[in-house]
């Protein structure tokens, strides 16, 4: 897969804006060395271009969740793509707990905030119930895979700036290592409050002016909010680059079971946070990552040094689950919607 070409410039300001979006333009221009002017033709490039778009992320532990849970399963191939992704959406999909899902011919994996795991496991009955009627099943049932925030990490959360620093060849140092969901404190907020609260993580590219709009609010009541929620850490937002337009080929999804009598310590699962990590959950004796390659090569490399470090570090009984997907042959069933479940969260 071809990348498109960018300038060197172009280039900077992606990577500082996917680095660093918690930034205002000004101190982003300094950050990056780029003027101010040239930093905001190229944003605006960039996204009228569909190089990249904006998440606003509820921090859900801080509204009464409790877990993020990992779902994957294997399919049976005969059954068409499109026929599996229209009954995915019209019977699973439509839970706001899923914000992010993905199908290939043979296989899937979704992600999911959730209150309780009542609810995930709610939804993983109704989804093997339907898998099984329609006879996508064939070799397995979805297998779920649990992280409570209270004790999991997550050293990753859809962070693609190593992805881009790497792929530009660009010398930059990782210096931000932003731990999500680590923070369990019950925040109240008022009816009105929580409607533009919801408008905000819905439209992460709207003006104060258009929530106030939306929500019956003056522009500076919801910048007062908006600022208020970023900064308790109520939301926090994410820069997402297209993955086709860098080049990047393929994702791979790894599930990993320690040993339980020799598990994992600090510096283990750093080494197992490669330049492709994207996303990285962790528990005391299992993982869930997600990586991102521009191509085959690197790929089979990254995933033989993992296997390979693990099985010397005697971190591991059995080979780990890893399955590739072909970023041009999957479907992204659901693609970072985050407002449902906020929307859930406040009973709105």
């Amino acid at each position: 897969m071809t990348r498109a070409l960018l300038t060197k410039n172009e280039e900077k300001v992606l990577y500082g804006l996917v680095k660093h979006p918690e930034l205002n333009h000004d101190e982003l221009s300094k950050k990056i060395d780029v003027k101010l002017s040239t930093l905001n033709a190229i944003k605006n490039r960039l996204i009228s271009e569909d190089f990249i778009r904006y998440v606003n992320v509820p921090i859900v532990s801080h509204l009464g969740c409790e877990l993020l849970a990992v779902i994957y399963t294997q399919f049976n191939p005969v059954i068409p793509l499109e026929e599996r992704v229209k009954t995915t959406r019209r019977t699973i999909e439509v839970f706001p707990e899923i914000f992010f899902s993905v199908g290939e011919q043979d296989k899937g994996f979704s992600i999911s905030l959730s209150k309780n795991y009542t609810t995930i496991g709610r939804i993983n009955e109704i989804r093997t119930e339907t898998f099984g009627q329609v006879g996508l099943l064939e070799k397995e049932y979805p297998n779920e895979v649990i992280f409570p925030f209270q004790n999991s990490n997550f050293h990753r959360f859809f962070d693609f700036s190593r992805l881009i620093s790497h792929r530009f060849g660009m010398n930059v140092e990782d210096d931000r290592y932003n731990l999500w969901f680590n923070k369990f404190d019950q925040t109240d907020l008022t009816v009105k409050e929580k409607a533009a609260f919801i408008q905000i993580v819905r439209h992460p590219n709207f003006t104060t002016q258009q929530i106030g709009d939306l929500v019956g609010f003056s522009r500076h009541t919801v910048a007062r909010m908006k600022k208020r929620y970023f900064d308790m850490n109520l939301i926090q937002q994410l820069a997402i680059p297209n993955l086709e337009k860098l080049g990047i080929e393929i994702l791979a999804f790894y599930h990993i079971k320690f040993n339980p009598h020799n598990p994992p310590i600090k510096k283990d699962i750093e080494y197992l946070d490669t330049f492709s990590t994207i996303f990285l959950a962790s528990k005391k004796f299992e993982i869930v990552a997600i990586s991102a390659y521009p191509n085959y090569q690197d790929y089979k490399e990254d995933k033989m040094e993992k296997i390979r470090y693990l099985k010397e570090k005697d971190i591991i009984s059995y080979t780990p689950l890893v399955r590739k997907y072909i970023i041009d042959k999957m479907t992204i069933i659901k693609d970072f919607d985050f407002s449902a479940m906020a929307q859930k969260i406040f009973k709105m």
